[in-house]
């Protein structure tokens, strides 16, 4: 069978959890942390993007194949694994780097994103404020920030922040994740 090779990008928050939640799910090619849509040129380091200035979002570059899982099935696993009703902040993280965003790669992820946010505001109590944008350069991070949890996983943060995302991914979208 042909692959159907797509991207999307995300940011929810840390981009460690973000990352570790897509490398779980059946059709994911790669999982690539860093930064978009920031408001000064040039590749942002992540010092510069943790002060808040540069405007950058965390983000991931998810390359997936269409035909084992949709773009649509990727934004839902999204929204339901980070709080897309909390302006620039998720947790005890914040600031604009942490936002909520999805950056769409053409008229057609614009129309699918617009459509997955219409569908699932009735499930939140509070207003979605998942920022909706085309997608400007991505800057790939620092190979530190890459693979992060699976390299990780006895530091605090990966046990206290992202274990109960992946908690959550594994409960919500069981049929969807890789079998291990």
């Amino acid at each position: 069978m042909n692959k159907n090779i797509q991207i999307a990008t995300v940011g929810g928050g840390c981009f460690w959890c973000t990352e570790a939640v897509f490398q779980e799910v059946k059709g994911v090619e790669k999982v690539v942390s860093g930064y978009a849509g920031g408001n000064v040129p040039g590749k942002p380091t992540y010092r510069e993007i943790c002060s808040g200035l540069t405007g950058h979002a965390e983000v991931i570059q998810i390359t997936f194949d269409a035909n084992i899982i949709s773009f649509e099935d990727i934004l839902v696993i999204f929204m339901t694994t980070h709080n897309p009703t909390t302006l620039n902040r998720q947790g005890a993280d914040r600031g604009t780097q942490y936002r909520s965003v999805i950056f769409y790669h053409n008229e057609t992820q614009k129309l699918i994103s617009e459509e997955v946010l219409k569908q699932l505001q009735p499930h939140f109590s509070d207003a979605i404020v998942t920022e909706l944008s085309e997608l400007p350069t991505f800057y790939e991070a620092e190979a530190a920030h890459q693979n992060y949890y699976r390299e990780n996983t006895q530091q605090g943060y990966c046990s206290f922040v992202i274990e109960p995302k992946l908690a959550k991914l594994r409960q919500l979208h069981a049929d969807k994740l890789v079998e291990i």
